[in-house]
């Protein structure tokens, strides 16, 4: 069923309906950040190697002409960077220098964006990978006009994109190795990587699941859309959102992206409820897994808890008991309000500064073995 809907409130519901992670859009005044600490000695982590400048530049792709944000090992000194609420050290344009020889692409939530992983990507670079970030097109903080299954399944080929586009960046094509690239995503893109790691998926199943668990998982169903709250209107809500959910998610053809260069994957809190479980039993990559206990967006039980438990051959890199929906944004954007800050903020009692550098180190470690370093 291909329904354009006309009018006007019902599509502004529908763009949320079909918004099922992230938005990372706050607005803030620029905030100094500070990585967090490595983690203590006795702590998983990548082999040591000596501090490295965080190289960026930005290049366009083929498939998608938004800013495709590349991070490397460089050679030039950093300075003060502002890019949105933050102010990082970086080496805008500098020279690159040889790291391991391989390349991690990054794939951001819904509504997201490069800057909110910037400190597991600066982590990735200090250990030698050069780290590439796609801007999802219609899904990300500065176009949010397609979310859902529209950008769920362009995501796997733009990430496919922004590998060829490294490849021809005369500054790094020399230092890399393109056979085994590594690919991370958290929540929508969490999905991407469970794609690209051989998951088959459907907008049916989606709308499948909706419908039977949709007020125990509602917000994966409708993001940001409105919130039960346990009062009469939330009957005339699960109305809705079922009937939208009918009228636009009915496509039962499995999604199947497949880029031989990718090598090992790592999917933190993904949306997860649209896979055939099937397709992921032994996945044909690697793939790690990043999981948290008090997440409010994604009901873990049907999401990422669901993939480990049909996963023959996943790697539990994390499950943080007391972690919300944002263990995968380093740094969180500050000054979230409403529904969003209650699905993205820290639930009370989880500390970040400690965990998430763990976390960070074991996704290094776990790439760092996968992809055979040279």
């Amino acid at each position: 069923m291909n329904v354009h809907i006309r009018t006007g409130g019902l599509l502004a519901l529908l763009a949320c309906l079909t918004a099922s992670l992230i938005g990372c859009s706050a607005q803030a005044q620029p905030v100094a950040h500070t990585p967090p600490r490595p983690p203590a000695q006795g702590e998983s982590a990548a082999p040591a190697s000596p501090p490295r400048a965080v190289g960026w530049l930005t290049v366009t792709t083929s498939e998608n002409p938004a800013p495709l944000t590349v991070f490397y090992p460089s050679a030039d000194p950093e300075r003060p960077v502002q890019r949105g609420p933050f102010n990082f050290q970086l080496a805008p344009d500098g020279a690159a220098t040889p790291g391991n020889g391989r390349l991690v692409v990054i794939s951001h939530g819904s509504g997201g964006g490069p800057w909110v992983h910037m400190d597991l990507a600066r982590r990735l670079v200090q250990a030698g990978f050069v780290v590439a970030i796609p801007l999802h097109k219609g899904d990300n903080h500065q176009d949010d006009g397609t979310p859902g299954p529209q950008s769920w399944e362009r995501r796997p080929a733009e990430v496919s994109a922004a590998i060829d586009a490294v490849a021809a960046q005369p500054r790094l094509a020399d230092t890399l190795q393109l056979d085994r690239v590594g690919v991370y995503g958290q929540s929508a893109g969490g999905h991407t990587t469970l794609s690209l790691a051989g998951g088959a998926w459907s907008p049916e199943n989606f709308r499948r699941h909706c419908d039977v668990h949709l007020a125990q998982d509602f917000n994966a169903c409708v993001g940001l859309a409105t919130q039960l709250r346990g009062d009469w209107l939330d009957s005339v809500k699960l109305r809705v959102a079922r009937l939208v959910l009918n009228w636009y998610f009915d496509d039962d053809r499995p999604r199947i992206h497949h880029d031989p260069r990718i090598a090992a994957a790592v999917s933190a809190v993904p949306a997860a409820a649209d896979f055939d479980m099937q397709s992921l039993e032994r996945p044909r990559v690697p793939l790690g897994l990043v999981l948290s206990g008090q997440d409010r967006w994604l009901t873990p039980r049907w999401h990422g808890e669901r993939v480990l438990a049909a996963c023959q051959t996943c790697e539990l890199l994390a499950r943080l008991p007391q972690g919300g929906h944002s263990i995968g944004l380093s740094p969180l954007p500050p000054g979230l309000q409403g529904l969003e800050a209650r699905l993205l903020n820290d639930p009370p009692g989880f500390d970040r500064a400690t965990e998430l550098p763990k976390v960070d180190a074991r996704i290094v470690d776990f790439f760092s073995r996968h992809l055979g370093l040279r």
